[in-house]
């Protein structure tokens, strides 16, 4: 049987550390378990940055199935930043893909790391259900004081006026559009008149 795959990650946050001391005790760790190594590693990378390119790619393998497990020094290592490093840790292991931090003995693959794990991902939840309920507020606001929502129009379509009584083909090609486009932009607008038409 193949041995599991484990991703090492280790990080520095400038280009004159060095992630020697960090990878020497991650690879005991994988060879101790027997496992396969792939190490992700990002020098001189801020913690509070959500994008790094060496933990981009760890991302990447993750979703793509590669690897197992994920073992990294300490958690400051994968992050600094609370909610970056929930939502992270909430997609692997929706993924089925293990997390082992050796400074704070955190292993998501047994009992005491799932319970970790799952306060982690009920912090993501309330985090996800919060940024949703500040959507939906802006949505509301901006819809009382009569902001219009949605893409503007284009230029061609606002410049839909200069072909009244013009025929969708000569109109569509007065625009530069196709047939259809026009039709669609005539639809709309009827529909917004027969809306305001409602209202007064």
């Amino acid at each position: 049987m193949k041995p599991p795959t484990a991703a090492i990650y280790a990080r520095v946050s400038t280009t004159d550390q060095t992630c020697e001391n960090q990878l020497l005790e991650l690879r005991r760790y994988i060879e101790a378990r027997g496992w396969t190594a792939v190490e992700y590693v990002d020098h001189g990378v801020s913690g509070t940055k959500d994008r790094r390119p060496a933990l981009d790619h760890l991302t990447s393998d993750v979703r793509r199935h590669k690897v197992q497990t994920v073992v990294c020094w300490r958690l400051d290592r994968l992050g600094r930043n609370l909610r970056h490093l929930v939502l992270l840790l909430d997609d692997w292991q929706s993924r089925g893909v293990s997390f082992v931090t050796l400074g704070e003995g955190i292993d998501t693959s047994t009992p005491a790391g799932r319970l970790v794990a799952g306060v982690l991902g009920s912090i993501a939840e309330f985090e996800r259900a919060r940024i949703q309920e500040r959507i939906h507020a802006g949505l509301a606001r901006a819809r009382a004081q009569g902001k219009r929502l949605g893409r503007r129009p284009s230029a061609a379509a606002r410049r839909l006026d200069e072909c009244a009584g013009l025929s969708h083909n000569v109109a569509a090609a007065r625009l530069g559009v196709s047939t259809a486009t026009v039709k669609r932009w005539r639809r709309a607008r009827r529909r917004g008149s027969q809306s305001r038409s409602a209202v007064t």
